[in-house]
């Protein structure tokens, strides 16, 4: 009689533990499907930044010999945009733009570039300001890619192929 009381208390106890693991996977499915959804969204972020469509215009490969250089002398103090510490923040930047001088507008538009430096002096201030001091200091070369975007805009060519800082000091 032990031996039968002792089968149906560990057959009992068998059940139960079914019964347990089956409410414990079905309460933690939900749970798991969330942060798999989270992380696949993660990584399809990543990945498009990492593997991002590369535009023709910026796989132009100019000659050093066809590159004429324009430096905005003046070094520029902009305002940028106040971070999570609430304090104002500046960035010092010294900037330079390459422009092609094969391009056939070249000619036509390149004397236009000193006339309109305080246009473009505007444009990389705007361009700047929205930046915090982190978002600035962590990926200068997107606001200098999207400083030239708006620059050949301006100037409705992409005579101007390369917008670059010679020296960038954020405080």
């Amino acid at each position: 009689m032990k031996k039968n009381l002792l089968s149906v208390l560990i057959l009992a106890l068998l059940i139960v533990n079914i019964a347990l693991t089956g409410i414990m996977m079905f309460s933690t499915l939900s749970a798991n499907k969330k942060t798999v959804q989270l992380v696949d969204q993660i990584a399809a972020i990543l990945n498009m930044e990492v593997k991002a469509p590369l535009d023709t215009e910026s796989l132009k490969e100019v000659s050093i010999l066809d590159t004429d250089t324009y430096n905005i002398e003046d070094e520029m103090v902009i305002t940028l945009k106040r971070g999570e510490d609430g304090a104002e923040h500046y960035a010092i930047v010294s900037v330079s733009m390459s422009m092609d001088k094969t391009d056939e507008k070249y000619a036509e538009l390149q004397p236009l570039v000193a006339a309109n430096e305080s246009k473009i002096k505007s444009v990389i201030n705007d361009t700047f300001g929205k930046y915090t001091k982190e978002e600035a200091s962590a990926n200068p070369k997107a606001i200098a890619d999207e400083i030239k975007t708006q620059i050949q805009n301006m100037f409705e060519s992409t005579f101007i192929y390369e917008v670059y800082f010679r020296d960038i000091k954020f405080q």
